[in-house]
């Protein structure tokens, strides 16, 4: 570089560093859209394939026949589908009110400057990332056997899944009240209401969205896991449909595991069938979701 453009004002000299800073930018965007792409395509490819197998066996006749060994030309996963219903009602029951009451507590009242409730964020922080085979792992030493013995019941694979969102359902319940004006509290206080009355009839119904959400999606999450219930004794093959949730039961991830391994075709093309279904079952949950969001949602 000449002297006479050393020695110019700092305002006239090249932008150098700013065009390498540009040039990265738009090499790291490329390589950013470009694996983008790639998983697009290897995930479009496999929805492709999952359809095109299992549309043959995708009818009415799949959720009202019970599985079979002997005729799987005929057979279903009734049992399974069911199965998923029920777990997938006590799993709600218990950690929705749950977490909802975790996160009031720790968003309206808990005092951030204790030292057991930073103690408790820091802990659910890091629940959320832990494997879901250790929640099975949990359920099985304390809920099927030692102190609870419940055995390999619906009740236990419940237990498991629970614990395996209620992290989430936490999380996102304290960032959908985070997300209500503090204007709306004041308000509500200087009006004379309690702080329960203001939390129940103000934050509450106007954080509804993210909270309807939050919890759907995490049961989203909850309906496709095969790994904590296997390890609580989810059954390989139930051809009865559970009765209450203290029944022996099956679901669809682990219906789907046990299909997979079978030899013959039409083995593969109901489990084809059934991991379409799961999908199905996982798109509407996501839709209502969506539609929860879009339509209860506030703008402040």
């Amino acid at each position: 570089m000449s002297t006479a453009l050393l020695d110019a004002p700092a305002e006239h000299r090249p932008l150098q560093s700013g065009r390498r800073a540009g040039l990265g930018s738009v090499i790291f965007a490329f390589v950013l859209w470009s694996c983008l792409a790639i998983a697009c395509t290897f995930l479009l490819f496999l929805l492709i394939t999952i359809v095109q197998e299992g549309i043959g066996r995708f009818d009415a006749g799949l959720v009202t026949a019970q599985p079979s060994k002997i005729r799987p030309e005929t057979a279903g996963v009734e049992s399974a589908f069911f199965g998923t219903l029920w777990m997938m009602a006590a799993t709600a029951a218990m950690a929705i009110p749950l977490g909802i009451a975790a996160a009031i507590y720790l968003e309206e009242y808990a005092d951030p400057l204790r030292w057991w409730n930073r103690l408790i964020e820091l802990n659910i922080q890091n629940l959320a990332a832990v494997p879901s085979v250790i929640y099975g792992i949990l359920a099985l030493a304390f809920v099927v056997r030692g102190p609870v013995s419940l055995g390999v019941v619906l009740l236990a694979g419940a237990v498991a899944l629970a614990l395996l969102i209620l992290p989430v359902i936490i999380i996102t319940t304290r960032e959908a009240m985070r997300s209500v004006p503090r204007e709306i509290r004041d308000g509500s206080l200087a009006l004379g209401a309690t702080q329960w009355q203001t939390t129940w009839k103000q934050v509450l119904p106007a954080a509804v969205p993210g909270i309807a959400t939050g919890s759907i999606l995490a049961l989203s999450r909850a309906i496709g896991e095969a790994a904590p219930l296997l390890l609580v004794g989810a059954a390989a093959f139930v051809t009865f449909n559970p009765d209450g949730v203290l029944s022996r039961y099956t679901t669809l991830p682990n219906q789907i595991a046990t299909l997979v391994p079978q030899p013959g075709e039409a083995f593969r093309d109901l489990a084809y069938a059934t991991i379409l279904l799961l999908i199905i079952v996982l798109l509407a949950m996501n839709a209502v979701a969506i539609w929860l969001r879009n339509r209860f949602q506030r703008s402040w």
